[in-house]
């Protein structure tokens, strides 16, 4: 048992690495986390198979495959709001919404670790990536991952898989030719600013934190765009941001920021709002800007209270 005990703390290292596989599997960090806890359920009730494989790392990753795939089976496409409509005609306030299920999720990089080059990680962890994953079905999307994100052989994902090598290569073959005939309107968002722009980021936080809206808009690119997912609504251009934001002021005027980072150490912040309750500040929204070029491509606003606890952010700030 001591044996056993002492192997499963080396199989634990892998828990980072295994998020980051089943993340980009899942397109969520909540069911990218309870996939790899039901891995290690698994690993743990099937020790014995072990020594029938060769390599412990391929026989864990096809424990967290098989787990994505079940969890994926009879799951619909996770997507980015302006990858589902055009953006918003008549600028209101949002009200139509869709379920947790239906969107991609960021995911705090302190939880998201790869055995590749960190060049490479952070641009298939970025939330256009992950989303254009999301079009690929599992099997070959999982292929796709260990092949070209990963940088393993087909032989080795074979082994992981349970796929002969031939089987490997012709689904990343499809999976290739599908993404290659993909239109994603959140295509534009890849290929962003490798280094930050502190100055641009502080800007950022300043104006918003004042709502200076002018401020705000002059950060974006003429046609510079948002979304804010539980929400389907988003918007699109300088005229219709600025009229976003004023139709929106009366919920986010007095906001508090705390720059984090996210998916492929992406500059972003935590959003804390008034509650009207002793200059408490409670989680709102998680900010993740786009930056092309020096500015402002598009902002994803993630309205889910949630996530706050999986950043490890706190649960409250005082506004003073």
């Amino acid at each position: 048992m001591s044996q056993k005990h002492g192997e499963m703390d080396l199989i634990e290292e892998l828990r980072p690495e295994l998020i980051g596989y089943c993340y980009r599997m899942m397109g969520s960090i909540f069911e990218a986390e309870d996939a790899v806890q039901d891995t290690m359920l698994r690993v743990w009730q099937n020790w014995d198979q072990i020594r029938e494989y060769s390599s412990r790392k391929a026989w864990m990753y096809r424990i967290a495959t098989n787990v994505c795939l079940d969890r994926l089976r009879n799951a619909k496409r996770r997507a980015l709001p302006m990858d589902l409509s055009e953006p918003a005609a008549i600028i209101m306030e949002p009200r139509d919404s869709l379920p947790r299920s239906s969107w991609v999720w960021p995911a705090p990089d302190n939880t998201v670790s790869d055995p590749v080059d960190i060049v490479v990680s952070r641009e298939t962890v970025r939330l256009s990536f992950i989303a254009i994953m999301q079009i690929l079905p599992p099997r070959q999307r999982a292929v796709l991952i260990l092949l070209d994100v990963f940088r393993w052989s087909a032989n080795e994902a074979a082994n992981a898989m349970g796929m002969t090598a031939a089987a490997v290569n012709s689904a990343l073959q499809r999976s290739r030719a599908t993404i290659a005939q993909s239109n994603l309107q959140s295509d534009v968002l890849q290929g962003g600013d490798v280094e930050d722009d502190q100055q641009l980021l502080a800007r950022y936080m300043e104006a918003f934190e004042q709502y200076d809206i002018d401020a705000l808009i002059a950060l974006f690119h003429e046609n510079g765009s948002l979304s804010m997912p539980p929400f389907t609504m988003w918007v699109r251009g300088s005229s219709n941001l600025s009229s976003f934001y004023n139709t929106t002021r009366s919920h986010c005027l007095g906001s508090r920021l705390l720059p984090i980072r996210a998916n492929g150490n992406s500059p972003a912040f935590a959003q804390y709002v008034p509650t009207g309750q002793d200059g408490l500040l409670t989680p709102w929204s998680i900010h993740i800007l786009e930056i092309k070029e020096g500015k402002i491509a598009h902002i994803h606003y993630f309205i889910d209270s949630d996530l706050f606890v999986r950043f490890g952010l706190p649960t409250g700030v005082d506004a003073n």
